[in-house]
């Protein structure tokens, strides 16, 4: 798989649409939502929004948020089809490099531990892959499920 991560630009929004909708089970309605389709568009025209691409089309998104010394991967996803095959790490390691200017924290906010998707996406484990640690408990997400922080120092 030719992969490349870039900026996302206004004609990937579909695809971000598109690949919210693998994932509604897990974390709620995304693809009929005008709040999730407005920030979405906020994150594309300030450029903190990524996406990885093969020729086929969007693999994953990524959007973030960096007010130093706190950063936040605010929502990432692979497509079901890509799933351990790099791209979420793809992802990370980019907003890493384009959008972490100093020390600081990155937090993301994941599945709790008790979360069927939890263990049904991978998320915990591939943030703990990634040197990220389980924090504080976060607010439960819109469907309900429980979430928790991860964090990641750098320096």
């Amino acid at each position: 798989m030719a992969l490349s991560v870039r900026p996302a630009a206004e004609q990937d929004a579909p695809g971000f649409i598109a690949l919210a909708g693998q994932v509604e089970h897990w974390f709620g309605p995304m693809v009929g939502e005008p709040g999730f389709h407005a920030v979405l568009e906020k994150h594309i025209r300030r450029a903190t929004a990524l996406v990885a691409a093969d020729g086929a089309g969007l693999l994953g998104g990524l959007l973030f948020s960096a007010h130093p010394p706190a950063y936040h991967v605010r929502w990432l996803v692979v497509s079901e089809h890509a799933r351990g095959q790099g791209v979420g790490r793809a992802l990370v390691t980019e907003a890493m490099r384009r959008f972490v200017t100093g020390p600081g924290t990155v937090d993301v906010v994941t599945f709790g531990a008790d979360h069927p998707g939890a263990s049904a996406s991978g998320a915990r484990v591939f943030y703990e892959r990634l040197g990220f640690t389980p924090g504080e408990p976060a607010p439960p997400g819109p469907e309900g499920g429980s979430r928790q922080v991860y964090r990641k120092t750098v320096a």
